[in-house]
């Protein structure tokens, strides 16, 4: 039988009592991302940025990319699952609101992996092709302006390598995507990518509806 679960709060919350594993640390540095910025409810969730430590975990990851940092809670969650000699390079181009999470990062022992990169991320992205970076990356994770994931996805995808993955955040956008009455760039620009994403025989991949919608993008090896 097929059942399609509506998570209210109480399943939410039943959700987080029984899997959740935020530790003070990161409850500390979302409680400063509400007080501190107004848009807070960029930052991810806790059971987000579980999902994707736990994604880099498993991956073995040893060299992660992030666009689009915010206050840097799924930065720390990433960061935390990477080996010591582990690397994430972390894009975005607020000082002020990366430099919130800089403190936590460095409280949980590991702000000596990330190396945070402030400019607009599709120059880093480029930065890190013309030094040689192709194919060297194990783990990507966009979730910046909307307009600009098609240009990210392209060359997260070249940095990737095979057998890498990319997580892609939004892709729902609160479900307005499926919604053909709903316009604006950044939805446009979303149903371009999923849409583009469909046909793409350079990854396998899934869409899951969790959170505002994530697809996990595994880029092929070469034939």
């Amino acid at each position: 039988m097929l059942v399609h679960l509506v998570l209210d709060d109480e399943i939410q919350q039943y959700v987080q009592d029984v899997s959740l594993r935020e530790d003070g640390i990161a409850r500390e540095l979302r409680a400063a991302t509400t007080s501190q910025v107004f848009e807070h409810n960029m930052s991810a969730s806790p059971e987000q940025g579980q999902l994707l430590g736990f994604l880099v975990g498993l991956m073995s990851a040893r060299t992660v990319v992030e666009v689009g940092v915010f206050t840097g809670y799924s930065t720390l969650c990433m960061a935390r699952a990477l080996p010591p000699d582990g690397r994430l390079i972390a894009l975005d181009f607020n000082e002020e609101w990366a430099g919130i999470g800089r403190p936590f990062w460095e409280r949980a022992g590991v702000a000596d992996r990330i190396q945070l990169e402030l400019r607009p991320a599709a120059q880093t992205l480029d930065m890190l092709l013309a030094d040689g970076a192709a194919g060297t990356v194990d783990f990507v994770f966009i979730d910046a302006d909307k307009e600009g994931y098609p240009a990210y996805f392209e060359r997260c995808l070249e940095l990737l390598r095979p057998g890498g993955l990319m997580a892609i955040d939004n892709v729902l956008l609160t479900g307005n995507v499926a919604r053909p009455d709903v316009s604006d760039p950044e939805i446009d620009s979303m149903r371009a990518l999923n849409s583009m994403l469909l046909d793409d025989e350079r990854v396998e991949l899934t869409m899951l509806p969790i959170f505002d919608g994530v697809t996990l993008a595994y880029k092929r090896a070469r034939d």
